[in-house]
């Protein structure tokens, strides 16, 4: 117990001579920005993820095979549109791979502009523009994925949870594994759920638009860190191949 919350307690406050720096702490915001946008996307766009690909595919054959609720052109317009959020975040990444604060700053700029622009959308639209809204958040969503992705803070992945899930128990000492990392994993996961919790509470109660709000505010909290703490130190070197 002693280890998990030290581990946890160094993910939220990392010291100087973590490699990764102040990464963890934001990637975490990231991850409850993530469960916000996933609440909305779910249960205020049609029953479609624009942060979990996973879901979005198989949501895609459930809807070819004919299942009620489930739109396979919602599924098809999300995964263009993070695929083409993941390639700019590509590109991006390999102008910046030098310095990953300035990336991540970058890149969290660029997506408080979208979900930005996706709450104000919503607030027009008055509960329409659905398909405005999934590529908006779909191209922000993309973005992430592919510069977590690139910064390469082990199990800070912001959009997915299996992987992370999967190592909580398979390298847990019941297991007979030395349990690395496990209070980061845990925070991940409780990460995901807050957001997932605070973003259905609002769109249960018709504020979709406030979810919106608070993804694009958690967004640009992280984006304002990121390009403050910046600095080219070893903090923010590249992870090492």
């Amino acid at each position: 117990m002693r280890a998990l919350l030290t581990d946890a307690l160094r993910t939220l406050v990392p010291p100087r001579t973590d490699r990764h720096g102040p990464l963890p702490p934001l990637m975490l915001l990231l991850t409850v920005a993530t469960g916000v946008v996933d609440a909305v996307s779910y249960l205020g766009l049609g029953h479609v993820f624009v942060a979990n690909m996973t879901g979005n595919v198989v949501f895609l054959g459930f809807a070819l095979a004919g299942a009620a609720g489930l739109s396979a052109t919602a599924s098809l317009v999300s995964l263009a549109s993070f695929l083409t959020g993941a390639l700019a975040g590509g590109r991006l990444g390999n102008r910046m791979a030098a310095h990953r604060g300035r990336l991540l700053a970058m890149a969290t700029g660029v997506q408080t502009f979208l979900t930005a622009v996706a709450a104000a959308t919503a607030a027009a639209a008055d509960g329409g523009a659905h398909y405005a809204l999934i590529v908006l958040l779909g191209l922000g969503m993309g973005l992430q994925n592919s510069v977590a992705r690139r910064l390469g803070v082990p199990d800070l992945t912001t959009t997915v949870l299996t992987l992370t899930l999967t190592g909580l128990a398979a390298d847990s000492a019941p297991a007979g594994a030395a349990a690395p990392r496990q209070g980061r994993r845990i925070l991940s996961a409780l990460a995901m759920l807050l957001g997932g919790v605070a973003g259905a509470a609002l769109v249960l109660h018709g504020r979709l638009t406030l979810a919106l709000g608070l993804a694009a505010l958690l967004l640009l909290v992280t984006s304002v860190t990121a390009h403050r703490v910046s600095a080219p130190d070893a903090h923010w070197a590249p992870p090492a191949a």
